[in-house]
Parts: structure tokens; sequence; C-alpha cells
């Protein structure tokens, strides 16, 4: 019998939290109407969809069973790496000024 996920609510509740910090981003540049000066914005919405098909993996991990929930657990890992790597990125070419 295979072991349930783990880490599939840890993944939820981080990845909807830098969901929300997506939005958050998003929001700010359109009311800054900074959008159409600098690419963050489509970054940003990239990792948003990243966070987001995250949150929906790991929470059919909670919901179906063992073999599934192991397999869509990892799924909502590599997302997550994915987009944290994306934002780390972002940040890091944001701060050197490569992306205006």
């Amino acid at each position: 019998m295979a072991k349930r996920p783990k880490s599939s609510s840890h993944i939820l509740n981080a990845s909807s939290n830098l969901l929300g910090i997506c939005f958050i981003i998003l929001t700010s540049l359109k009311i800054l109407r900074e959008s159409e000066k600098t690419m963050i914005d489509e970054i940003t919405l990239v990792a948003t969809i990243i966070f987001m098909s995250s949150c929906g993996f790991s929470f059919l991990s909670i919901r179906k069973e063992n073999g599934a929930a192991i397999y869509l657990e990892k799924i909502a890992e590599y997302a997550f790496m994915m987009g944290l790597v994306l934002l780390f990125l972002t940040a890091i070419l944001f701060s050197f000024n490569v992306i205006n």
C-alpha cells in the first residue's frame, strides 16, 4: 500500500500565499500604470498560473486515493518549485536592472 502524501497541505498553504502576493503585484502595477512599461507583469502572470496549478494539484492530492495522491503531490511540488524559481529570478533581474 502506498503512503499518503504528507506535504500537500503545506504546498497548498504556501502556494496560495504566494498566489496572493502575485495578485498584489499585478494589481499594484495596474494601479500605478506601470504594466505597459515593464515585463514584470507578464512574468508575474506566468508565476500566478504556476502557483494556481500548484494549489489545484495539491488540493486534488489531498482529496484523492493513495496512488493518484502521490502522483498529484509530485506535480504540485514541481509546479511550486517552478513558481518559486520564477519569482526569485524576477526579483534578481529587477534588482540588477536587467528588466525594467
